[in-house]
């Protein structure tokens, strides 16, 4: 049987390896890069794997993301966060919600944070290097670091933060978690934000909350609701994705040792390695967040009908060879700007810029504190969370 013969059902067959994506997005990508495909409920759609391909449906108003909600690739607990978020929206609105916030993230506040989040890497890792070996890294360096910074970001108390990785990790769920757990998550949260959003309200502070509160534009400002909703976004991103990177780009270090000496000895590297990461490292399998056609469109010769969901392999596309040369070989010296690991368009991550000012910091300590680490277990006896759209580790033994 070709490949233009079999039927393409979702999700597609699990990668051998956990440093590169499965074979089946190669092929798709070089024979049938806009591919109709099957959803678990027997409903259609479109997966998109070439970086030209992939790019323009990121960029291109005819791919809606607010035409997405309710469909059968929304089913994810992101996808639902992002249905009442600015995920979820397409400009006019998004456009309004992104630029109120957008004063208030701004790369400023981020670089002023730079030294709180170097002293907190230190601080992290100097308890690691005091502990007996094995130490899990995920327990205290790579969650703990960015779920400190987000929540100092958001000026959620020190006391509250334990409480928040439970409802993360239920809302970051694929298409098999309980919509019902999802949602109870989700009303957890939004409790919580909005007592907080009021005391901030109250007390002002200098927290990014406190600045979103007082975002304005043209007499506008940000709703209740908004706030709430942004904080869900922000929170999310901003700690589970950082945290599962910060294991996947070690991880993917030391499975290549040459590249891993070359940043060792060349730590000035390191903004040009963590691009370099983004691109090759496999994060998760699964599509990016869905979108729907407003009106027919074509991709690589394929006439995507309006009222398609749509949806984007970013790990295809930051291999495509068109675009990145020997695009399977890691290469920390390579120059990169133009990859997809923070999106493209209006929805290109609003955190990017923390995002990879703490992947930095998080590598430059590693190398500072723990030069000689490596990872005390074979990669078959990695445990990865199930159930998760990103590739999430639920422990990380390291030793030196």
């Amino acid at each position: 049987m070709t490949l233009q013969d079999d039927a393409l059902a979702l999700p597609l067959p699990p990668a051998p390896s956990i440093y590169h994506p499965t074979p089946r997005l190669a092929e798709l990508r070089a024979n049938r890069p806009v591919a109709e495909v099957t959803f678990p409920d027997g409903s259609t759609g479109w997966l998109v794997t070439r970086y030209a391909d992939v790019r323009q449906v990121l960029i291109d108003p005819r791919f809606s993301r607010a035409a997405a909600a309710g469909s059968a690739a929304s089913d994810t607990g992101i996808a639902l966060v992002a249905t009442d978020s600015i995920l979820g929206m397409d400009p006019p609105e998004h456009t309004r919600l992104r630029r109120l916030v957008a004063g208030a993230f701004t790369a400023r506040r981020v670089e002023e944070l730079r030294p709180k989040v170097t002293a907190l890497v230190d601080t992290l890792l100097t308890d690691v290097a005091a502990r007996p070996r094995p130490v899990d890294l995920v327990e205290h360096f790579s969650l703990p670091l960015p779920v400190r910074v987000i929540c100092e970001l958001l000026g959620v108390p020190p006391e509250d933060q334990h409480v928040f990785h439970a409802w993360s990790d239920t809302i970051m769920s694929d298409a098999g978690g309980d919509p019902a757990e999802i949602r109870a998550a989700m009303g957890n949260l939004a409790v919580y934000f909005g007592k907080l959003i009021a005391d901030k309200r109250a007390t002002p502070a200098d927290d990014l909350m406190t600045a979103l509160i007082a975002a304005r534009g043209n007499q506008d400002r940000l709703t209740e609701q908004e706030l709430v909703n942004l904080c869900f976004g922000l929170l999310i991103a901003g700690h589970e994705t950082t945290a599962n990177q910060i294991n996947m780009f070690l991880l993917t270090l030391l499975h290549f040792p040459e590249e891993y000496a070359r940043l060792a000895g060349s730590p000035e590297l390191v903004p040009q390695a963590v691009e370099e990461l983004m691109r090759f490292v496999q994060l998760g399998e699964g599509a990016g967040l869905p979108r729907v056609t407003t009106e027919a469109v074509d991709l690589s010769g394929v006439t995507i009908p309006a009222g398609a969901v749509v949806l984007t392999s970013m790990a295809a596309a930051n291999r495509d060879e068109s675009v990145f040369a020997d695009a399977d070989r890691l290469d920390l010296s390579r120059e990169i700007t133009q990859h997809l690991g923070f999106g493209a368009g209006a929805h290109h991550c609003l955190g990017a810029q923390l995002a990879r000012m703490e992947l930095q910091e998080a590598l430059r300590g590693l190398l500072r504190h723990l030069p000689d680490l490596r990872i005390a277990v074979p990669d078959a006896e990695l445990r990865f969370k199930t159930g998760m759209i990103v590739r999430s580790l639920q422990s990380l033994p390291v030793t030196w």
